[in-house]
């Protein structure tokens, strides 16, 4: 049975909850949701989190590594097994088109079409995705016709500057823009990024009408960046190949835009390590699984898909069993971490996350507060789960490679205040805004 083509969307900052045909009736993704109601939707898929700000850098070198970031400095070495020498060794062309920064040059690089467009500079045009999907386009056109393809485009959007066509800024009400559920005015504690860049966006307190502002700019340019896709998903009918085309969705990670009074994606909340994950094409039944993954756990599972072998040394585990609906789980826990001041594990109830530098923990319990907005931490019963979950948080720390501790001795304050003008103007200058 001959392979299948392989499309590989991936965007930026995409929050799993901003796709209409997964639960969100405020936003418009008609081509998106086709791809989401003929195929197979993972709800419990996750970047295992950031050893610097820029989360979608480590995100991109996980996913492409199939190792987690603990293995390596910054880049992921193109000279460790990757997707793309994997792709190519299994008979694929294979073809690449992203952002330039942030993302994974050293295995990029080893594509056999590898191309950039410059971040900043595309997404102030007010076309989301075009310059991606056109050249793609190309590609369908102009691709060696003696073997598959292997193409993965990464998205420059919906990160901010979100700039769309008056249309699809017109085609949103504001004021009609639901809140995050979990909206909140400022994060009630220090989590250690308070005043990063991306927290910079809005002032303290956040209100509801600067959230909706964001939220419009958000929706609009997905909406934007889903018409383009279309172009794409339309190309691949013309040239008569959608059919034999797997064709896989997901984002880097997450983003708060007001959710716990957070705008970035620098904390371990579900808003921000949960990405959106779905598959449709050969092989692939339609449905939904509660199957906890990760991302760097895709490249494993294609290579299962196509017959192609799993090389040593990644940390990435196929849910192959999963997508085809012969299991309902995959892994067991998830072990989230930002930097040196979060860490977080969630089994298939309970999540906990702690703040190393100031020695607080939180507790929550996912299936009945799937938005987190109940800490049940300090609730009488709750302190054995924390020592039990502390100590598997502990064994996947080692399992990874992580040696942070989960506590110090000299612990800094909790209480955070927004800076005062003077101070943030020069927040400001160090973030160059």
């Amino acid at each position: 049975m001959p392979k299948p083509n392989i499309l590989f969307l991936f965007t930026d900052d995409q929050r799993a909850d901003t796709i209409s045909a997964l639960g969100n009736p405020h936003i418009s993704t008609p081509n998106l949701d086709k791809l989401v109601k003929s195929g197979m939707v993972f709800r419990n898929a996750y970047c295992m989190g950031g050893n610097v700000g820029a989360v979608c850098l480590p995100s991109r070198n996980m996913l492409l590594s199939g190792r987690s970031m603990f293995r390596y400095e910054r880049y992921a070495s193109g000279d460790d097994p990757n997707i793309a020498d994997s792709m190519k060794q299994a008979g694929y062309f294979t073809y690449h088109e992203g952002k330039l920064g942030n993302s994974a040059p050293e295995i990029q690089k080893k594509f056999d079409i590898n191309k950039y467009v410059k971040d900043q500079e595309v997404r102030n045009a007010g076309n989301p995705g075009g310059i991606i999907v056109d050249d793609a386009m190309r590609f369908v056109d102009e691709r060696p016709k003696d073997k598959p393809f292997f193409a993965y485009l990464a998205f420059e959007t919906p990160h901010d500057p979100r700039v769309a066509p008056k249309r699809f800024l017109d085609a949103y009400d504001p004021a009609k823009i639901p809140l995050p559920a979990n909206f909140a005015p400022q994060h009630p504690f220090d989590n250690g990024e308070m005043a990063i860049r991306d927290e910079l966006l809005a002032p303290w307190p956040r209100t509801p009408e600067e959230i909706r502002r964001h939220l419009h700019e958000y929706y609009a340019v997905i909406s934007a960046m889903d018409e383009n896709i279309g172009r794409l998903l339309r190309k691949l009918e013309e040239k008569q190949i959608l059919n034999d085309t797997l064709i896989l969705f997901s984002a880097d990670q997450g983003i708060a835009i007001g959710s716990h009074g957070l705008m970035g994606k620098q904390n371990l909340y579900q808003h921000s390590m949960n990405s959106p994950l779905f598959f449709t094409g050969p092989g692939v039944p339609k449905g939904e699984s509660r199957a906890m993954v990760y991302l760097l756990d895709i490249y494993p599972t294609l290579l299962e898909m196509i017959g192609a072998p799993k090389p040593p040394g990644l940390d990435g585990v196929s849910f192959l069993p999963a997508l085809q609906k012969k299991s309902n789980t995959a892994r067991s826990r998830i072990f989230l971490s930002y930097r040196q001041v979060q860490r977080a594990i969630r089994d298939e109830r309970y999540k906990m996350i702690t703040y190393p530098q100031i020695n607080r923990t939180q507790l929550f319990d996912l299936r009945n507060d799937p938005l987190e907005m109940r800490d049940l931490a300090a609730d009488s019963g709750s302190a054995a789960r924390i020592t039990w979950m502390k100590e598997e948080l502990r064994q996947e720390q080692a399992r990874f490679g992580d040696t942070q501790p989960l506590a110090t001795a000299t612990p800094a304050k909790a209480e955070w205040t927004p800076p005062l003008p003077e101070e943030l103007k020069a927040i400001r200058a160090r973030w160059k805004m």
